[in-house]
């Protein structure tokens, strides 16, 4: 080919690839599972949306965990009402981050599913000790985002046994944690709605803001 054409050619197929480089690009939704253990309240697991989806939208800073709606002796004989709970700061920040995993969109929406099909406002709220508690609402979060070894038959009233178990059967495929929810969150980098300019290796942590019910005390069998 005559050089008063290939060059012409390869300059703009460069400028092409500086322009595909600088291409804004959109963090995923991060889900963080948590445990909290003895001390103000009963053991609970739990989980956290943040980021922004990778489609674009407003940052998500949002938590949900399932829990009985009353603590009665009612809870040790069966099915009982229960419902979304959503943990105050104070509540997070005494809780123990176990692992994160980032969604894809598509693993988000289903997140966002399941948490619409435990509410008592939209879905079916039934809690029970045995079969239907917050570590089986988190084991299904789990099971959305990809993760195996979910089935622990004797950890379902243990939050951070099953959570551990869980991480080390996953990885490779997890983010460890292992922080104070404290220090976790304040290592946080802030969330922001503003395109952020694609660089070399993985895609960092994020979030989504899903409709928030709500809050209640965290319950037992948990």
């Amino acid at each position: 080919m005559p050089r008063f054409i290939l060059r012409p050619l390869l300059a703009l197929m460069m400028t092409f690839v500086a322009l595909l480089g600088a291409t804004p690009a959109w963090a995923a939704v991060t889900i963080t599972f948590w445990s909290h253990e003895f001390g103000n309240s009963f053991p609970h697991a739990f989980f956290t949306l943040r980021g922004v989806p990778d489609a674009g939208g407003a940052p998500v800073d949002a938590n949900y965990g399932f829990t009985a709606t009353a603590v009665t002796p009612a809870l040790l004989m069966g099915t009982v009402p229960g419902r979304l709970d959503i943990s105050k700061p104070t509540y997070i920040q005494g809780s123990d981050a176990q692992f994160s995993v980032t969604l894809t969109d598509a693993q988000y929406a289903e997140v966002l599913k399941l948490i619409a099909a435990w509410d008592d406002k939209t879905g079916d709220g039934h809690y029970n000790l045995n079969s239907r508690n917050c570590i089986h609402f988190v084991k299904e979060a789990a099971r959305i985002a990809g993760l195996t070894g979910l089935d622990q038959p004797k950890l379902m009233k243990k939050p951070r046994s099953y959570l551990q178990a869980v991480a080390a059967a996953n990885v490779g495929h997890i983010q460890p944690v292992n922080m104070h929810g404290k220090a976790y969150l304040a290592a946080l980098p802030p969330l922001t709605s503003a395109p952020i300019v694609a660089a070399p290796g993985p895609a960092g942590p994020a979030a989504v803001v899903p409709p928030a019910p709500a809050t209640v005390q965290p319950l037992p069998a948990q």
